[in-house]
């Protein structure tokens, strides 16, 4: 039941990325007059706000009650895009964005740690699985909810965004809360056996130390820039400025993107649940390959360019499906002990940090006239994630057997009540 409750808040949570972020470039830039420089600055510091947050909060919910560390991260965002409201200088507009990303990212690292807390070894990517694709659906039916009733032709046409999004914090922020309930506020989370305790290990230090979490990395930064980083900005970029398919080919292809992680979500789970995560991120990298290489197709096809950008993401969504359900858990599993928050939070402010610098050198590469550049870069990159993953499979091959999760837990802990809280 818990783990229900907090998938539930996850895509409440999630209401407002799609309810403002595909809005707010428009309405600082043009509606406000605030000029495009504050409105990449405002993007800019919203990353900024999560590449603090991500690590200090992952910090805090190994040593604090995770649930405190998540329901206080939304409240913050909650109160960061509700003053977004009100606000009519820019300045204070970029404060309020830093703020919402603050608290935005503050809570995922706290909520993975809830995951890994309530849902036992048999089902934990499962419960990842179900938890990616309702935030996909949260941020979904933020952004259409907002497109059919934000008005950009006005100064307050996007309050009812902002309103949005502080509404889905605190219901979310309710829900977990509500979930948390009775639930051991320091239980253990699992740990491997080879890796670097914590007591004087910093958790840059522990990650380097440890070659199949290194390796973790490069696979978590090498994905995101291959997708993540190019999903809202560069993707459609290249779709209009190279491919030159119709606008509303863009909304097609997100909504396509969506559609394939909810119809894959639960068989791709069923399917891929005795392999390695390893053999699984290998996978996902090849199709990131896959998925480039049909969209490199496309300018040689521009009779069928839109079908195949369309195409494109549809085959990412593929990948998406196996991606979310394994990294985590993987990166958990890896972490020394009492640092899982701490190595989650601090591999998740690097993936943030890398993806924002996604939409940049796609910006300086398309309008350099570099689309080959663009497309061969990110072959390359997908290429890396494929190796990293190799060798993460290596690097677990040399290794003693780790335990199960449960079984490791209770070594930990004994004897206290099983993992499974429901």
């Amino acid at each position: 039941m818990r783990a229900r409750l907090l998938i539930i808040a996850s895509a409440i949570g999630m209401l407002g990325w799609g309810a403002v972020l595909p809005y707010q470039y428009a309405y600082a830039a043009e509606i406000r007059g605030w000029g495009t420089l504050l409105a990449a600055a405002a993007s800019s510091l919203f990353s900024i706000g999560a590449l603090v947050a991500a690590p200090i909060a992952g910090r805090l919910a190994d040593r604090v009650n995770p649930v405190t560390v998540a329901v206080v991260a939304q409240l913050l965002g909650a109160a960061g895009v509700a003053s977004l409201i009100v606000i009519d200088e820019p300045f204070a507009f970029l404060a309020g964005m830093f703020v919402f990303g603050l608290g935005l990212a503050a809570a995922v690292p706290a909520k993975q740690v809830l995951v890994l807390r309530w849902s036992s070894g048999d089902d934990r990517r499962k419960v990842f699985a179900y938890k990616f694709t309702g935030e996909s659906l949260g941020m979904a039916a933020g952004a259409f909810f907002a497109g059919q009733i934000v008005d950009l032709s006005t100064p307050n046409g996007l309050d009812i965004g902002f309103a949005i999004a502080a509404a889905g914090f605190v219901v979310s922020s309710l829900l977990i809360a509500i979930a948390g309930r009775g639930a051991s506020a320091h239980e253990e989370i699992a740990f491997d056996a080879n890796a670097p305790r914590a007591e004087g290990t910093g958790v840059v230090r522990a990650i380097l130390s440890t070659p199949a979490l290194r390796w973790t990395v490069v696979v978590t930064i090498t994905l995101a820039l291959g997708f993540y980083a190019q999903f809202e900005a560069g993707l459609p970029a290249y779709g209009l400025t190279v491919l030159d398919i119709d606008a509303s080919a863009i909304g097609i292809a997100a909504a396509v993107n969506c559609i394939v992680i909810v119809a894959l979500q639960v068989v791709m789970v069923r399917l891929t649940a005795k392999r390695d995560a390893a053999t699984l991120l290998m996978a996902v990298g090849m199709i990131w390959v896959v998925s480039w290489t049909v969209l490199s197709f496309a300018q040689f096809a521009p009779g069928i360019a839109s079908a195949l950008f369309v195409m494109t993401y549809g085959i990412f969504a593929v990948g998406e499906t196996i991606y979310s359900p394994v990294l985590n858990p993987l990166t958990a599993q890896l972490a020394p002990r009492g640092m899982v928050g701490q190595t989650l939070g601090t591999i998740s402010a690097l993936q943030t940090a890398f993806s924002a610098a996604g939409p940049l050198v796609a910006g300086l590469l398309l309008g350099a006239g570099l689309a080959d550049v663009f497309l061969g870069m990110h072959l390359v990159i997908s290429m890396i994630a494929v190796f990293a993953a190799w060798r993460i499979k290596k690097a677990l091959a040399v290794r003693p057997p780790v335990p199960p999760l449960e079984e490791r837990y209770e070594r930990a802990n004994p004897p206290t009540a099983p993992l499974t809280i429901a």
